[in-house]
């Protein structure tokens, strides 16, 4: 609240009316724009709509002046491992790119430097999208869709809705490229653009897939999974879908081989932190859903001890019972939602009471035996105990340096 006095005086010099929000103040606006964190459904947003007042997002504010065609990429999982992986393939071509959006520079900040001859390659979330209404995605890339921020989107369907905008405005001549999957068919059949698809182990014309650890495009093989530093099958289909991304945009097959073999993995996205005593650690901070922590689980291998829990999105941990069941020496529960996590889990694995990331890792470093894995793969945000994802994922792996051995 100091910060916004201070923020309302300096307004006021300048001219500009400084006011609470309210319903009544958003209905007489001629346009609102608003953050990604305020959900679609606030009563004001709602009462502005109402009234047939614009409401945008940040990334349709910048829309209507960023220069260059854009790359959009979107997904419940995936999007900012695919992101980044596709700015470093375009720089490994010598293709003119900036990256940015949901991964951390914000749109707006992309205009400025923008330019005709210069792609925007965006990560979109759903939040972003639910409000873009004249975003025109050269190349739009769809990963997957699953159950995820029904507490801001309210409905499956209204999240679903919002990931399909990023075809809103495609035409003949663009591209989109998708996971080969029943649940995206809706977004691919409302898309006169040209489609490439992806898929683990499905062949198809314009498609890529992998088979005996050679991935494929177009019918021709275009790289080995054994020379990727991305730990993982879920990580072969970003793989996958940043190939498809670069070849539609004129990207030589060589150029995407090379930049995929020496692309490393981004912080917090099942990032290898060190072995100790026979035992490996990884930092799966990002994994704030049960769908994104089953994609970790199954990327190891062996034994495991699994941290999880946080700031739960309304979402079912059920699915993680067969996942977990058999291999998981022990889940490690902590923060807020535990007592939530442990009622969908009971009977099916160990569940420990760590309370914190940080004695977890102590507790599984007292246990775990040579040739098992400590996994922080949380399920949930991070607001309840942390600023963001990033800072959990920090603290794990300082506590990790810190063991010895």
């Amino acid at each position: 609240s100091k910060k916004l006095g201070e923020a309302g005086a300096r307004l006021e010099e300048w001219g500009v009316k400084f006011e609470a929000l309210s319903s009544e103040l958003c209905a007489r606006a001629s346009v609102v724009v608003v953050s990604p964190g305020v959900s679609y459904f606030t009563p004001e947003l709602e009462a502005a709509r109402a009234a047939g007042v614009p409401v945008w997002g940040e990334v349709e504010l910048a829309a209507r002046e960023l220069q260059g065609p854009i790359v959009g990429i979107t997904g419940s999982n995936g999007k900012t491992t695919t992101t980044a992986l596709t700015g470093h393939l375009f720089a490994e071509a010598g293709v003119a790119a900036q990256v940015g959006g949901n991964i951390g520079l914000p749109v707006t900040e992309m205009i400025a430097s923008s330019r005709p001859d210069q792609w925007n390659i965006l990560e979109l979330s759903s939040f972003q999208l639910a409000t873009a209404e004249s975003l025109h995605c050269r190349v739009a890339a769809v990963l997957n869709i699953t159950e995820n921020h029904l507490d801001w989107h309210r409905s499956f369907e209204h999240y679903y809705s919002s990931k399909q905008r990023i075809v809103r405005n495609q035409n003949a001549e663009d591209v989109l490229v998708w996971r080969l999957e029943a649940g995206l068919e809706a977004i691919a059949e409302s898309t006169p653009a040209m489609r490439r698809g992806f898929h683990p182990t499905k062949p198809s014309p314009h498609g890529a897939w992998q088979l005996f650890g050679t991935i494929y495009a177009d019918g021709e093989p275009l790289l080995e999974t054994k020379d990727l530093q991305l730990a993982g099958k879920h990580n072969w289909e970003n793989v996958m879908a940043a190939a498809q991304i670069g070849l539609a945009a004129g990207l030589s097959r060589g150029a995407i081989a090379r930049g995929a073999a020496s692309f490393r993995p981004v912080e917090h996205r099942l990032e290898f932190v060190r072995e100790v005593k026979g035992v490996r650690y990884y930092n799966d901070s990002k994994a704030t859903t049960p769908a994104a922590a089953l994609m970790a689980i199954a990327a190891i291998a062996g034994p495991l001890w699994v941290i999880l829990g946080g700031k739960d999105k309304g979402l079912d941990f059920t699915p993680l019972r067969a996942a977990l069941s058999g291999r998981t020496r022990a889940v490690l529960l902590v923060g807020q939602d535990a007592p939530k996590i442990a009622a969908a889990l009971q009977g099916a694995v160990p569940l420990v009471e760590a309370g914190t990331v940080d004695a977890a890792v102590r507790y599984a470093n007292e246990r775990a035996q040579a040739g098992e894995t400590v996994l922080l793969a949380p399920g949930c945000t991070s607001w309840d105990q942390f600023k963001n994802f990033e800072e959990r994922g920090r603290l794990f792996k300082k506590t990790v340096e810190e063991l010895g051995g």
